[in-house]
């Protein structure tokens, strides 16, 4: 009898823990286990809201040099990486005739200004003959007066001063024409000059050789690089932001900038330029970032890696970005609150790339709030905080 009872008891006691590990694994492992979230609180300080971006090392100022009419280049003086000062030649452009056209010009510059000279003797003769004429033609009308000579006598000489006066008036403007002679064969020695000087293409600026695109004896049309120069004052980083980010970008912003061939050195510099034309195909926005002070040995064409400090807030409530959820079209969160959750709408700031998000209203300081779950959490949903969401049984 006594094994008897001692079986029963023993059976009860097994289906007493069997029931007891049902409800377990129900309310713990099961559709009724609460959903294990882990949580974090409203934190109120600074945030610092920054953007990054990837752009290119590049020179705001640089300068093709080429010819303005189809030539052959005659040589090259500088080499890919030479240091040029202003008014520097580089390259020179074959001549061709324009050095017979100068000779020929100066012979002419010449020529006229001997022709001048003879004009302006001619003109002196021509002048001297008046004032006699005229002198004479005056006494002659003074005899006719005291009756000594004839009135035809007096129109005779009276011809004469009018022809002389015609002459010199004709030899001065053989003196002008003379004159115009020799400025237009100077302007046409100026001209050739100009042309002559185009073709010893100088730099414009103290710079760097960043490109030699021909060699001696190439044939080049015009507007054509034989060589370019860069301002290694004007470099400057080209960047690309993300549109979405780039609302907050502006001039003067300060900004870290890290080069690829140096990556653990960060460069500061500051926001000079946003382009108010993006890219439409890969919604970016060109933002331009000049250096505080030009990295050593940093090249045109390196890959840069910016971060623009668009924001400092000195005193922000906040909370993980990875908090914030977007339920039926509206930002919120799950708020915990007696070991459940329910849905709280907030209204967002700015995020940070540390991952912080700014909440302007909907929370206050110390709230709790979920920030990852295992499971889509619904309002009421009872929780469980752990330290980590372990997923797939690691």
């Amino acid at each position: 009898m006594n094994a008897r009872v001692r079986r029963n008891v023993a059976l009860v006691a097994a289906g007493i823990a069997i029931v007891m590990a049902l409800a377990w694994l129900v309310t713990n492992q099961g559709p009724l286990a609460p959903a294990k979230v882990t949580v974090a609180r409203v934190e109120r300080g600074a945030l610092v809201a920054t953007t990054f971006g990837i752009g290119t090392v590049e020179a705001r100022r640089a300068y093709a040099l080429g010819p303005t009419a189809a030539s052959r280049v005659l040589r090259v003086l500088v080499d890919q990486g030479d240091s040029v000062k202003a008014g520097q030649v580089v390259a020179e452009l074959d001549p061709v005739d324009l050095d017979d056209r100068m000779a020929s010009g100066a012979l002419a510059v010449e020529r006229a200004a001997s022709a001048i000279q003879a004009a302006e003797a001619q003109l002196a003769e021509a002048q001297s003959r008046a004032r006699v004429a005229t002198a004479s033609a005056r006494r002659y009308g003074e005899l006719r007066g005291q009756g000594f000579v004839s009135q035809e006598a007096v129109d005779t000489k009276m011809h004469e001063a009018n022809a002389a006066r015609a002459a010199a008036e004709a030899a001065a403007a053989q003196v002008a024409a003379a004159r115009r002679d020799r400025e237009r064969a100077q302007a046409e020695v100026a001209g050739t000059a100009k042309l002559r000087a185009q073709l010893r293409l100088a730099s414009p600026v103290d710079g760097i050789v960043s490109a030699r695109l021909v060699e001696p004896g190439t044939t080049i049309v015009a507007g054509q690089a034989v060589v370019q120069v860069i301002d290694p004052a004007s470099l400057w980083v080209r960047a690309r932001v993300d549109q979405g980010q780039s609302g907050g970008v502006r001039v003067g912003q300060p900004v870290e900038i890290v080069l690829r061939s140096d990556p653990k050195t960060v460069h500061r510099g500051d926001v000079q330029r946003v382009d108010w034309v993006s890219d439409a195909v890969t919604e970016e926005r060109i933002v331009n970032v000049g250096f505080a002070s030009r990295p050593e040995g940093v090249s045109v064409g390196e890959l840069v890696e910016v971060t623009i400090r668009v924001a400092e807030l000195a005193d922000a409530r906040s909370v993980p970005a990875a908090a914030v959820k977007r339920v039926d079209r509206q930002d919120g969160v799950w708020r915990v609150s007696g070991g459940r959750v329910a849905f709280q709408p907030v209204t967002v700031g700015t995020t940070t790339l540390d991952g912080r998000s700014q909440i302007l209203a909907g929370l206050d300081d110390g709230e709790a709030v979920v920030v990852h779950s295992e499971q889509t959490l619904l309002p009421d949903t009872k929780i469980k905080v752990v330290p980590a969401i372990v997923r797939g049984g690691s």
